[in-house]
């Protein structure tokens, strides 16, 4: 299957939370997406129910934490229009089965298909996926995103999947539950993977606006390239050399561009903990298919002070110095994002996001991708 699909959209849907309830409840979630191409195209969507990553101090949630037990009652593609208000274009609504039913149970820790489903968008339009959850038992039930949504997110008590209007919708608060993975059938694009955390993901960048790094990259390879960005917030590289649900998905790819460390770092991780879990994450990848190329990422720029400094220093000298062995190609993307040493510790202000928060904004995004695409 996986040969066949390759990632329609640069939106992350990693996972890194997982819903929690006292009682069961049934609820429906929309989302508009902008598609890497338009016009007919066949779709199939691959779901996973486990945590990708852990959020925070992992007392929440946990990398590879299975998901509860919960019911897709209907799930639904279409038309989302050019305006993303929570409707959909009226007569564009297609439905998504599962092993020709529109009903399917997620079972703890399972991973599985769609159907395909064929549907047209017109160029400048938007995407609409809509899907009404039931869960079946009471505490922890299926792995979501929890982050501001980078994209139009709704949501509406109930079974309203199929309904067309915005009605009884919601903006979606810190929610953004979508497949893991949106794929296209396309054969002949290469699968270019972005696995890292929130500054792979776009956290901080303006909603729908697609200005992260990895969107402008995926939007200049195409169609050669198809991009799938698996940057999950608050994620950790000993989260990806678990060899679990995250990894799995990097491993689908012919190539893999890892960034990840910083939060490792203000985890207080050492720089020898984090060298051996960038080792073990690429000596995974590039054992798990023929030709899987990777591009590991120096850690990029966050500001760190003190301890947290010296093992950013030490880790970035080490990466450029290729001692971690079966890279392919090392880019330096801390390099573009620092100031002047010996100030390099430091985020260039211009790139700092609203409030002076260290996740880099649109025009650092600009900044990082420009170079990536120079350099690649």
């Amino acid at each position: 299957m996986w040969s066949s699909y390759a990632s329609a959209t640069s939106l992350s849907t990693a996972t890194n939370y997982i819903m929690k309830s006292d009682s069961v409840f049934t609820h429906t979630y929309r989302a508009h997406i902008k598609m890497a191409e338009c016009g007919k195209m066949e779709l199939k969507f691959w779901c996973s129910n486990l945590v990708d990553s852990t959020w925070a101090d992992g007392s929440e949630s946990r990398a590879n934490l299975p998901g509860g037990l919960w019911k897709i009652e209907a799930a639904y593609i279409a038309d989302g229009g050019r305006l993303p208000d929570g409707s959909v274009v009226e007569g564009t609504q297609i439905p998504v089965t599962f092993d020709s039913s529109m009903a399917r149970t997620a079972l703890p820790g399972e991973t599985f298909w769609s159907d395909a489903a064929e549907i047209t968008i017109p160029e400048e339009h938007y995407l609409a996926f809509s899907w009404t959850i039931t869960t079946l038992a009471s505490g922890d039930s299926f792995p979501y995103n929890t982050e501001a949504p980078l994209v139009p997110a709704y949501d509406a008590p109930g079974n309203a999947a199929g309904q067309t209007s915005a009605g009884g919708f919601r903006k979606s608060a810190n929610c953004l539950f979508l497949p893991d993975f949106i794929g296209c059938k396309r054969k002949e694009a290469r699968r270019l993977a972005f696995f890292g955390d929130s500054i792979t993901q776009g956290v901080r960048t303006r909603p729908d606006t697609y200005e992260y790094w990895v969107a402008r990259i995926a939007e200049k390879l195409a169609p050669t390239h198809s991009v799938w960005n698996i940057g999950s917030g608050w994620a950790r590289a000993y989260d990806a050399a678990s060899d679990g649900a995250w990894l799995h998905k990097a491993k689908q790819n012919d190539e893999v561009v890892v960034a990840l460390g910083v939060n490792d770092m203000t985890a207080g991780r050492s720089a020898t903990q984090v060298l051996e879990d960038l080792q073990t994450i690429v000596a995974k990848l590039k054992g798990s298919r023929n030709g899987m190329s990777v591009i590991l990422c120096t850690v990029p720029t966050f500001n760190f002070t003190g301890s947290e400094e010296l093992v950013w220093r030490h880790v970035n000298q080490a990466i450029r110095s290729h001692a971690i062995s079966g890279v392919d190609r090392v880019f330096d993307i801390a390099k573009v994002l620092s100031q002047a040493a010996t100030r390099d510790n430091l985020l260039m202000p211009e790139y700092l996001s609203e409030g002076g928060d260290p996740h880099p904004n649109g025009k650092a995004g600009s900044a990082i991708a420009a170079a990536f695409l120079s350099w690649y």
